[in-house]
């Protein structure tokens, strides 16, 4: 078995992720394609995300090749949770997840109390309203003047594959999406293409391709799949795979051949500082944390459900937070975990201006924070601002 360092397995990470500055994209839909896909619980994810991996990213860029030349789209599938994808990505993530996004859809329409015929009478009204144009739910209500709970059920429709996720007419930042027929705005997309073993087994090799060296957990954790059906996938792949030791990790971590020699080339690089948002890929890809996150630190970076809030790294681990306040000034604030050298915090306060830049197109202030609330205390959501109502707490403004 080889053995590999932590600063090496970080540097051919972040590479692969392109979070360094000659691994940068000039395609934002080949980064979506090598992420397997970007996080889009959060709407304002999938922008920052890009931000942070393409050259001269412009948040129209995400904006038509979602909505406007459609090589990617949103669905609901990995943990059964929103994506953005590629137009190729979204049949196989379909078949892969939609017995478990399906059920849970349903389960939570009949909780907000949508009965099976209210579903089976609406969902066909939505159908026909929805012909040839997009609505949002607030429109839909009106035009159908239904008292049902529309959301649930344009979601569980969307899960269904009969709609999707389309253009907010409320901003980058808005998750009130307007809503389309699937087979309009995919005319030559069939979601039953691939069967769902065979859609496992190709996520779960891409994700390997992708996300490697992983741990079985970790993609137990990336794909919500059983366990005991990831461990018999994986026992598939022996013949591209192998299995490396990272010194300071416990356990065996699993990537493609192909990865071997980009691996052994790789040297840790100085001072390579990315500010990721909240739910960013690059800390969502992994259940087994340590290798980018110091086990003192992890509730402050995820909360109960393992959700990863705005973070700041460098070379790889996680070494504080960031968060963006706009009720007076647009300000950014900083909670580092460790002292950082003179040369680093410049960087930092570097990158945190030009973050802060494009989420609020102008130009910010930056404020650093003595104290924050572990995430684990707080009610939640807390993960989309961690640093909120600090006022009192901070100690230094750049």
């Amino acid at each position: 078995m080889r053995k590999t360092g932590l600063g090496e397995i970080n540097e051919f990470t972040l590479r692969k992720q392109h979070l360094t500055g000659y691994s940068k994209a000039r395609s934002i839909v080949q980064v979506v394609n090598d992420l397997i896909g970007l996080h889009a619980t959060n709407p304002a994810t999938p922008y920052l995300s890009l931000f942070q991996r393409t050259s001269d990213f412009r948040k129209e860029q995400l904006d038509e090749e979602l909505y406007v030349k459609r090589n990617l789209g949103k669905i609901r599938c990995m943990r059964k949770t929103v994506h953005v994808l590629t137009k190729e990505t979204i049949p196989i993530a379909y078949s892969a997840t939609s017995k478990l996004v399906v059920p849970l859809s349903e389960k939570y329409s009949l909780f907000l109390g949508v009965t099976k015929k209210d579903y089976e009478e609406t969902s066909s009204q939505i159908l026909e309203e929805l012909k040839g144009k997009g609505m949002s739910t607030k429109e839909l209500r009106r035009a159908l003047r239904s008292r049902s709970n529309i959301s649930p059920i344009v979601n569980l429709m969307c899960d269904k594959g009969l709609l999707i996720r389309g253009k907010s007419k409320y901003g980058w930042r808005s998750n009130t999406h307007t809503y389309h027929i699937f087979q309009e705005y995919f005319p030559d997309m069939n979601l039953n293409a691939v069967d769902e073993t065979e859609a496992k087994r190709i996520l779960i090799k891409q994700y390997i391709a992708s996300f490697g060296p992983v741990t079985e957990n970790d993609t137990v954790w990336w794909t919500g799949f059983l366990k005991g059906e990831v461990g018999e996938i994986l026992d598939g792949f022996h013949e591209e795979t192998t299995w490396v030791e990272i010194q300071d990790l416990k356990g065996d971590y699993l990537m493609h051949l192909s990865g071997l020699k980009p691996l052994h080339e790789s040297r840790p690089k100085k001072n390579t500082v990315n500010f990721l948002p909240s739910l960013d890929p690059y800390l969502m890809g992994y259940k087994d944390r340590e290798r980018y996150l110091d086990h003192e630190y992890y509730d402050y970076v995820f909360d109960r459900g393992g959700n990863a809030t705005s973070t700041i790294l460098l070379n790889g681990r996680v070494i504080g937070i960031w968060d963006i306040e706009e009720d007076v000034a647009p300000t950014v604030k900083l909670f580092l975990f460790e002292v950082v050298g003179e040369k680093t915090r410049g960087e930092i306060v570097a990158k945190a201006r030009e973050t802060g830049r494009f989420i609020a197109d102008e130009e910010v202030e930056i404020k650093e924070c003595d104290t924050m609330v572990p995430l684990t205390h707080r009610t939640a959501g807390g993960v989309m601002s961690p640093l909120k109502d600090l006022s009192n707490d901070e100690k230094e403004s750049f």
